[in-house]
């Protein structure tokens, strides 16, 4: 036998697979070829079900193939299990002596009694087993099975891609594993509050495709077809008003391409062309649907990709109101809503629609699209459970977003609890009403406690708790839920607005920050490799310089008489903080040449997030007039972890030794040159981080206002001098189990 040449067109199968009409005369074809080449008996290919933890027969050559997707096995179960748990080959000249040997009765397997199997593995991925038996008397030479896990090891990116399609259409001839209910799932949160109320899964893919596939025996007039088009557009746009009322500053029409879509010809006539020549409406209006969605969804621009949503998102609705029984698998008001994934778009609908809470089962807790669902006081929770979105619609959930679980189906007593907890929380609210003016440690010293602003709606709780200012407007939320950039006048009415809404107090501007995890998709921003290291906030700006200067324009005239602040993020030398600056400088020369009422005197200031600058602290103190310590960014370069990838989240330590010693760096340069610092994100609400600021020398902490009360009180028991020793001690120290200790 010719064992190199088995190899050799092992290595050939791509050509074999273009000849073959499925996935089952491919793997049929590989075991006739390795069955030849060994001079085997048998030749069997298993692969490798994760989701039941099984092995399943998928091809044979010289078993019954009767056996074919009916013998499974346990992962560890049998030789061939044994072989897959363990990761390595097992031959046996007599398997039936084996404590491990498993018969089965349809695979005509006992007079076979040499057998060697040999685990197909990619990485750490299990794919597979590859089998081959002899009768007892044939037995198999050491480099026989060197050249099988060599074969093996060829096959394995093959077999993982048949792996997929078994996943997805294997026949199904035993019992469905029996899953234990899920109670309880635990996750972090990322805006805090309390739901109770039934299950609504997101996914639209999933919806529209089940429209596709259902059969409406009920005949559907057009009539049908223009009062459902017309129940949907009345519905767009009272939720348009609804938003437009709420969140003036980003409402920004985000029902406009629905409304558009229900109003253009070519796609609603289509739908009652079809209808008009005979076709049942729901029918129709799927058809049209799938067209476009299929045309756009292969289109290059990530921006007509995106508008896939749209569609589906249309056409549920309008399906909801043409067949009736249908209109509840959209509707998401006083629901719990699970989702893969949401855009910030998706969470102002949610809003305006009047969800209760949001379960995510990915993302991170410091997303923009967390920020902004404590904006919008919606709760939620990021759970790294892809199994949530199995569960039923309108299953009774219970989000408990103060300490991050879900409970599925609760309990009398936990719902108890809860009842409790949320007549408790809505106490504490009332501390708002209490909050002084100024914040003070136990011995005296003031701390500035400055409202972190990320839509308009912001300002009422800002206000309730009397926060001293504005110390980070993020910018980019207008720009995030918009179809197109916003002109400088749209953003000198939003800025001016701010500037209203806290008569008297400071506030600083974030020039716009996107990229990474926040993406214009109205812009055709090229993908890249690693976005958070990619063309990003002031890099977008620096490189889109007319884009800059508008919002630096309209952030001047928006504080012509009051004290502002203009903050570039993303700072990584002394040049972009000075190309930056000289871009406010001409602002005000051209806002002063053309008499526009302007400040001419912000005060001017980065963003502290790159590890650069903790080196160039001195050099920027001297040009800078203040530093904004952006904690969530500065974690996530300084330690090299996404903090939006949940896979990784355990890394992202915001009291590592470099992280702290960093902020003492920049603290110790900034009062050299007596230049303010401050805090914002999510160490800033923290009160674990508290001390360690204060004996610092960090006196200003910007941070979401809902926090202000429990951090003005927390303040009050420190006492500085011991934050003094506590911050030396902490700097002093390597182990983060040590700080750990120390903080707590």
């Amino acid at each position: 036998m010719n064992h190199i040449q088995l190899i050799c067109d092992i290595g050939e199968l791509n050509e074999v697979f273009t000849d073959t009409q499925n996935i089952n005369d491919f793997l049929q074809k590989i075991v006739e070829m390795v069955a030849k080449h060994m001079d085997a008996a048998v030749c069997s290919v298993y692969l490798f079900d994760e989701d039941r933890n099984e092995l399943v027969l998928k091809a044979t050559k010289g078993l019954s193939h009767e056996a074919v997707d009916k013998v499974r096995m346990k992962l560890g179960e049998g030789l061939v299990g044994l072989s897959l748990k363990q990761l390595r080959p097992i031959y046996e000249r007599k398997s039936s002596a084996h404590p491990s040997y498993k018969y089965f009765p349809d695979t005509l397997e006992e007079k076979y009694e040499a057998f060697v199997a040999v685990p197909i593995v990619r990485g750490l991925s299990r794919i597979g087993v590859l089998v081959i038996q002899r009768q007892r008397r044939r037995i198999f030479k050491e480099q026989e099975i060197v050249t099988l896990r060599a074969v093996a090891s060829q096959l394995a990116n093959m077999l993982e891609n048949a792996r997929l399609f078994m996943s997805l259409r294997v026949p199904r001839y035993h019992e469905e594993k029996k899953v234990r209910p899920l109670k309880l799932a635990k996750g972090n949160v990322a805006s805090e509050g309390y739901a109770l109320g039934p299950a609504r899964i997101i996914d639209r893919d999933r919806v529209f495709e089940s429209f596709l596939h259902r059969e409406y025996k009920k005949k559907y007039t057009l009539e049908d077809f223009n009062k459902a088009l017309s129940v949907t557009e009345k519905q767009l746009e009272d939720l348009q008003a609804i938003v437009e009322e709420k969140l003036s500053d980003v409402a920004s029409l985000i029902f406009t391409a629905h409304l558009l879509l229900l109003k253009d010809t070519e796609f609603v006539g289509a739908m009652a062309q079809k209808i008009e020549d005979g076709m049942n409406a729901p029918n129709a209006v799927l058809s049209v649907a799938k067209r476009y969605v299929d045309l756009f969804s292969h289109g290059e621009n990530h921006y007509i990709r995106e508008k896939v949503q749209d569609i589906e998102d249309l056409t549920i609705r309008v399906m909801g109101n043409l067949v009736k029984e249908l209109s509840e698998l959209y509707r998401c008001n006083d629901h719990i809503v699970i989702a893969r994934e949401l855009y910030p778009s998706d969470m102002l609908k949610l809003s305006s629609e009047g969800v209760l809470g949001v379960v995510l089962v990915t993302g991170g807790v410091t997303s923009h699209l967390s920020i902004l669902a404590r904006s919008l006081n919606v709760p939620m929770v990021i759970i790294d459970s892809p199994r949530l979105l199995s569960i039923p619609d309108e299953t009774k959930l219970l989000l408990d977003a103060e300490i991050g679980n879900l409970h599925v189906n609760p309990s009398a007593t936990v719902t108890a609890n809860f009842h409790s907890r949320n007549e408790a929380r809505k106490k504490i609210s009332i501390k708002r009403m209490t909050v002084k003016p100024k914040t003070y440690t136990k011995d005296g010293q003031q701390i500035r406690l400055m409202a972190s602003i990320n839509l308009l709606s912001d300002l009422k709780v800002a206000k309730e708790v009397k926060c001293e200012g504005i110390g980070l407007y993020r910018t980019e939320f207008p720009f995030l839920i918009r179809s197109n950039f916003p002109s400088e006048e749209e953003q000198y009415v939003v800025y001016r607005q701010l500037v209203e809404g806290l008569p008297g107090k400071e506030v600083a501007f974030r020039t716009l920050d996107i990229g990474g995890d926040k993406v214009l998709s109205y812009y055709d921003m090229t993908m890249e490799q690693n976005p958070f290291l990619g063309m990003r906030s002031i890099r977008f700006s620096l490189s889109n310089r007319e884009i800059f200067l508008q919002q630096i324009r309209a952030m001047l005239r928006a504080g012509f008489d009051t004290d502002i602040r203009i903050t570039f993020p993303m700072i990584s030398s002394l040049e972009e903080f000075l190309e930056a600056r000289n871009a406010v400088i001409e602002s005000i020369g051209y806002l002063r040449e053309k008499k526009i009422p302007h400040n001419s005197n912000p005060l001017i200031g980065i963003m502290v997030e790159v590890p650069s600058i903790v080196d160039m602290a001195q050099d920027l103190a001297r040009v800078a007039d203040f530093f904004s310590i952006g904690s969530n960014d500065l974690v996530q370069y300084m330690l090299a972890v996404d903090r939006t990838n949940e896979k990784v989240a355990s890394f992202y330590i915001p009291h590592h030794p470099s992280i702290l010693r960093a902020i003492k760096r920049i603290t110790d340069a900034a009062a050299s040159e007596n230049k303010e610092v401050m805090v914002c994100g999510d160490m800033a609400h923290q009160e674990k981080y508290l001390p360690f600021f204060i004996g610092t020398g960090i006196k200003t902490l910007s941070l979401e206002a809902a926090y202000i009360p429990k951090i003005q009180e927390a303040i009050g028991k420190v006492d500085s001098l011991k934050a003094q020793n506590l911050a030396a001690e902490v700097l002093s120290t390597s182990k983060i189990s040590e700080i750990t200790k120390l903080l707590k």
